[in-house]
C-alpha cells in the first residue's frame, strides 16, 4: 500500500501541529453528511434557516450571504475538536507553504484550551523561543485584547503582522502567581529542521525541531557525517523536545531509519476499513548502536509517533517528560481549487496499539524539569593519598613515571577530551549521554 502525501498546517504566524493525509475531493461526504439510511435533520435545518433569516433582516448591519455561510461552516467545524477547521484561500495556501520550512511570525505552535491559546511548543531560534515562551503557556491577551471568546483563527490573525513589528503577549504559566507580559518582534521564521554535533568522541547528537518534507533525508545525512568521524559512533541522542510535529511521512521516515522491520504507526477512523499501516524497511542507519530519545510536554504529534514506535519496538530508551498527547489525524479535503476542510478523521496508534490521543507517550526514564547548580566549593579537588604528608612512594616498575609527571600526562589527555556539554547547560541531555555510556558498558560486560 502506498503512503499518501501528508501535510501540516503552517500558518504565516503559527501552526497547529497537525500531520494530515491529503485526499481527493471525491472523499467529501455528500451534502446529506449522514450515514447510510440516516434521514436529514429537518428540524435543525429549519432552525438554521430561521436564524439565518433573522440575521439578514434584523442585525444592526447588513451582512453578505457568503460571509454568514462561511462563519456557519467555521463554527460547525470549530465545535468538533481543536484541530478541525475551514481553510479559506489564504489559509489553504499557507498550509501548503508551511511544509517548506519558512514562514513569517513569532515561531510558536498553538492549540486551544478552555477558550485560551495554548502554546504547544516554541520553534528553535525564533522570537518565541528567545522571548522565553514555554510549552503549556496559555496566551490570555494579545496586545491587551482578551483571547477568551476568540477562535484560534481570530487569535492567529491578531498575532500576524509585518516582520520587525512588535506584539505584546500576556501569559498564564503554571507555577507563576501573576500573568507574564512579554514583548516579541515578528520575524521571517526559517526553521532548520535538523541539527547535529558530536557530544564527545563516539557519541552523537541530532536535534529535530520540526518534521518537514525533507527531515528524514536530512537526519540520515547528518548521522552519516557523525559516523564518518575518527571515532566510531557508539551511540546517539535524538532530541525531540519541544518538537510540535509536522509531516506524517517524515515521522515515518525518521522512525524507519532506526528500525529493521515491523509496524511504525497505524491510523484508525470510525470506518474499520480506513486503517492505514506504516511499516519499516530492513536497514538501521545506526547499525544497532544504542539510541536515546529525549521528549517533553512540547513533543507532539509526529514526535510522539517516533517516540512511540521506537519505544514499542524496544529500539530506543525514551527519556524526559510525558508528551503532549496530540494523536489525531487531520485529513485535508479540498472543497474547490481555493478552499478546503481540515477534518479530524482518525487517531494514531503505536505498534502495540496504544492511542496517543490525549495520553501521550510516557518516558522510560522520567527527568523532571529543573536547574543544575554545583554545590559551593565543589570545584575544590578532593584529598588523595598522594597529598598526605610522608605518604608511601610507588614501588612498582623502576621505569614507571613519577607521580607528579604521571598526573601531568593524565591532565593533558583529559584536557584534550573535554566535553563541551555541561550539566548546567542541559541536564537532561547530559543524563541521556550517561545512559548511552551505561548501555555500552553493559554490552561489554554482558555480551549475551
Amino acid at each position: 500500500m502506498s503512503r499518501p502525501l501528508a501535510l501540516t498546517l503552517g500558518l504565516l504566524l503559527v501552526a497547529v501541529s497537525s500531520p494530515s493525509v491529503a485526499v481527493p475531493p471525491a472523499a467529501v461526504t455528500d451534502v446529506a453528511g449522514a450515514e447510510e439510511g440516516e434521514a436529514l435533520p429537518l428540524d435543525e435545518l429549519r432552525t438554521f434557516a430561521e436564524v439565518f433569516g433573522r440575521i439578514k433582516s434584523d442585525y444592526v448591519e447588513s451582512v453578505a450571504d457568503g460571509e454568514l455561510l462561511e462563519s456557519a461552516i467555521r463554527g460547525m467545524l470549530a465545535g468538533l475538536d481543536p484541530h478541525s477547521a475551514y481553510l479559506d484561500a489564504e489559509e489553504y495556501r499557507d498550509l501548503r507553504v508551511g511544509t517548506s520550512g519558512e514562514f513569517g511570525g513569532l515561531g510558536i505552535e498553538v492549540g486551544m484550551e478552555d477558550g485560551f491559546v495554548k502554546v504547544i511548543a516554541p520553534i528553535d531560534d525564533t522570537p518565541a523561543q528567545r522571548a522565553g515562551l514555554r510549552a503549556g503557556d496559555l496566551i490570555v491577551r494579545i496586545d491587551h485584547k482578551p483571547v477568551k471568546g476568540m477562535t484560534l483563527n481570530d487569535a492567529v490573525e491578531l498575532m500576524r503582522g509585518e516582520p520587525g513589528t512588535e506584539i505584546e503577549l500576556t501569559l498564564m504559566r503554571e507555577g507563576e502567581e501573576a500573568p507574564l507580559e512579554l514583548t516579541l518582534e515578528r520575524a521571517i521564521i526559517q526553521v532548520e529542521s535538523v541539527r547535529s554535533r558530536v557530544l564527545e568522541p563516539g557519541y552523537g547528537y541530532v536535534r529535530i525541531a520540526h518534521f518537514q518534507s525533507r527531515t528524514a533525508e536530512d537526519m540520515i545525512a547528518a548521522i552519516e557525517t557523525l559516523k564518518a568521524a575518527e571515532t566510531p559512533l557508539a551511540g546517539l541522542v535524538l532530541d525531540l523536545r519541544n518538537n510540535p510535529g509536522g509531516v506524517l511521512n517524515s515521522a515515518v521516515g525518521v522512525s524507519d531509519a532506526f528500525l529493521t522491520g515491523g509496524l511504525i504507526v497505524y491510523t484508525q477512523g470510525r470506518d474499520p476499513s480506513s486503517r492505514l499501516d506504516f511499516n519499516a524497511g530492513p536497514d538501521d542507519v545506526l547499525e544497532g548502536a544504542p539510541l536515546v530519545v529525549l521528549v517533553n510536554g512540547g513533543s507532539a504529534s509526529a514526535s510522539e509517533i517516533v517516540a512511540g514506535a521506537l519505544q514499542d519496538q524496544r529500539r530506543a530508551i525514551v527519556m524526559g517528560a510525558q508528551t503532549f498527547g496530540k494523536g489525531s489525524v487531520q485529513t485535508i479535503v479540498p472543497v474547490d481549487d481555493e478552499t478546503a476542510l481540515k477534518l479530524t478523521t482518525a487517531r494514531y496508534y503505536t505498534p502495540s496499539g496504544r492511542s496517543i490521543q490525549a495520553q501521550g507517550i510516557s518516558p522510560d526514564i522520567l527527568l523532571e524539569r529543573g536547574e543544575f547548580r554545583p554545590l559551593a566549593g565543589a570545584s575544590v579537588a578532593p584529598l588523595k593519598e598522594a597529598d598526605l604528608v610522608r605518604h608511601l612512594d610507588d614501588q612498582g616498575d623502576g621505569d614507571a613515571v613519577p607521580v607528579e609527571e604521571e598526573a601531568d600526562v593524565e591532565g593533558e589527555a583529559l584536557e584534550e577530551q573535554v566535553v563541551p556539554l555541561r550539566a548546567r547547560d542541559d541536564y537532561q541531555l547530559l543524563e541521556a549521554l550517561n545512559v548511552l555510556k551505561g548501555v555500552n558498558i553493559l554490552r561489554r560486560t554482558h555480551p549475551d
